[in-house]
């Protein structure tokens, strides 16, 4: 059966790779040597809310999307490849129809690892504000875990973010909802930029006591849609640890796997937690363990490539199982070893954030 109900050819000639060991592959490795266990697939390129930071307001979706079949196909493919998290991102995803289905079919799926083949990691990345009504509904289909994009925890500061009123409340509702429901800790991702939201840093250290939520600061990069990123306006890790010590001395946290973007944190009472991704300031591209598919089914290799790779072309002329593999496999080997952010000569990527997949 398709995701929408029907026999789909897809569903019916390509079925679940379960990790056994006639159909378990290689572990996905470009030429640095780095294994690649991440998959990040956006499965749309709208989202309801217009985020400064991200959006110029005046454009809408500029990319297709897929038919939920078809990223269903293409994952089951990576997962026979070595992928063991993948991620749903957009756009904003809970817009998407046919989410929870996909997340029942991809919660039936396992790693290819013939010794003792695991669940998929499955999460989401989302803005928030349809979650409250969704979280249940997420977890019974099989979700792990979910992120929350939320850059400021007063409502003034918050809706001049996403310029939508009544936004903040939607999502805090959303936050404690997806607790509720058992997909907690919630991880909240908070992207500071200097003079709009580094006041915020202190509130969410609080936010994140009160509410058992992990925080992660995120510096700001060169993603946004209309292009006012300046070296300027990213508050760096040092900075924002400096700011945490002054609220309570923070201690360090070990990382919980050697791919981890994020520096962990918790205070000397041991409550709360806080992460920092600092991507401009200390790079961490020598362990990068993920890939990209963009909503209308190219592959990027970084955030910052300037080529996409259209693995959906090879599924749309007919290609096989088999014929997509060896197509990933092609599009890992030229993964980049880093970006160059703040070097000369640095290019900006071929696509905004939103229209790669967070």
């Amino acid at each position: 059966m398709s995701l929408n109900g029907s026999h789909s050819p897809a569903a019916v000639l390509h079925p679940p790779v379960c990790g056994t060991a006639a159909l378990a592959a290689p572990r996905l490795t470009d030429k640095f040597g780095r294994t690649i266990t991440d998959l990040r697939v956006s499965i749309t390129d709208r989202c309801n809310y217009k985020c400064v930071y991200c959006r110029t307001g005046s454009q809408g979706a500029q990319f297709a999307e897929l038919a939920m079949d078809d990223y269903l196909r293409i994952i089951r493919v990576f997962v026979s490849l070595g992928i063991e998290k993948v991620r749903l991102t957009g756009g904003e995803p809970l817009l998407r129809k046919g989410l929870i289905p996909l997340l029942e079919q991809l919660a039936q799926l396992r790693t290819n690892d013939t010794d003792n083949p695991k669940p998929l990691d499955l999460a989401i990345t989302t803005n928030g504000h349809l979650l409250a009504e969704m979280a249940a509904p997420l977890a019974g289909a099989g979700l792990s875990r979910i992120t929350v994009s939320m850059d400021a925890v007063g409502a003034e500061t918050f809706e001049r973010i996403t310029r939508v009123p009544g936004s903040f409340n939607k999502v805090l509702a959303g936050v404690r909802a997806a607790q509720r429901a058992g997909l907690g800790p919630v991880k909240v991702n908070c992207v500071l930029l200097r003079g709009f939201n580094d006041d915020q840093i202190v509130p969410f250290a609080h936010f994140s006591r009160d509410e058992g939520v992990i925080v992660r600061f995120i510096e700001f990069m060169p993603l946004e849609e209309d292009r006012l990123w300046t070296p300027e306006v990213v508050v760096p890790l040092p900075e924002v640890v400096s700011k945490l010590n002054s609220f309570r001395p923070l201690v360090p946290l070990p990382a919980n796997n050697p791919g981890e973007t994020a520096r962990r944190y918790t205070f000397d009472d041991g409550m709360g937690e806080i992460g920092i991704i600092a991507p401009v300031s200390q790079a961490f591209c020598g362990a990068c363990s993920r890939i990209r598919l963009t909503s209308d089914g190219k592959i990027r290799t970084c955030l910052f490539s300037h080529f996409d790779h259209d693995l959906y072309g090879v599924l749309a002329r007919g290609g096989s199982d088999e014929d997509l593999a060896g197509f990933i496999q092609k599009t890992v080997e030229t993964k980049e070893a880093r970006h160059h952010i703040g070097e000369p000569g640095f290019l900006k990527p071929s696509r905004s954030m939103v229209h790669i997949g967070g």
